[in-house]
């Protein structure tokens, strides 16, 4: 992992470049994140990585470092409600483009982890498994994961038959049970559970 992709964007003349990237489009329950991060160019972070191949411990450890170290960064989301109501694509779009409004400094181009572009008001490019090539990228989905899993420990307490500080809403066996057992809660994605729940 290098700074060739914000290095390529810094030579064609952009000033302040972010990378982006969501948690949370796959679970069954919760909101869905979104970072927004614009590091130093060069700065090494030691042991930033994709979110997902990194411990819980590793990542709550890297989050106040990126924060720390970050010239800019911005979190967003989008809540089940939104997600039911414009379904789960759009709603990462949305939680992506507030992620980019709340940076306390505005970026001229932006990295998006995937290969779709959301709407956004400056221009920018999509990397396939961004979140292992560029660090901007990899620092957003840990900003964007662990503020996620954050809100999750409070939901496990508010709804504590789901279990949700084990699997954080996904449709785990656990979860899944429970479905079945005690119906959804507020924070279930309803359109997410017809093939669970029929």
């Amino acid at each position: 992992m290098d700074y060739s992709f914000e290095h390529e964007a810094y030579l064609k003349g952009y000033t302040a470049v972010c990378g982006i990237d969501e948690a949370g489009r796959g679970p069954l329950a919760g909101p869905v994140y979104a970072a927004a991060v614009w590091l130093p160019e060069g700065l090494v972070i030691d042991g930033l990585n994709d979110s997902k191949k990194l411990s819980e411990k590793k990542r709550e450890a890297l989050f106040d470092v990126i924060k720390e170290n970050a010239v800019a960064y911005g979190i967003g989301f989008a809540d089940e409600k939104e997600i039911d109501e414009i379904n789960i694509l759009q709603a990462t779009y949305l939680a992506m483009r507030r992620a980019y409004d709340n940076m306390q400094k505005a970026c001229d181009y932006v990295l998006i982890d995937g290969n779709r572009m959301p709407p956004m008001p400056v221009p920018g490019e999509t990397i396939v498994k961004g979140d292992a090539k560029s660090p901007s990228i990899a620092a957003a989905s840990i900003l964007a994961k662990v503020s996620r899993d954050r809100v999750m420990l409070e939901y496990a307490k508010q709804y504590p038959g789901y279990h949700f500080e084990k699997h954080k809403g996904y449709g785990t066996k656990v979860h899944v049970e429970a479905l079945h057992e005690y119906g959804p809660c507020p924070i279930h994605r309803k359109t997410f559970l017809k093939k669970i729940l029929g």
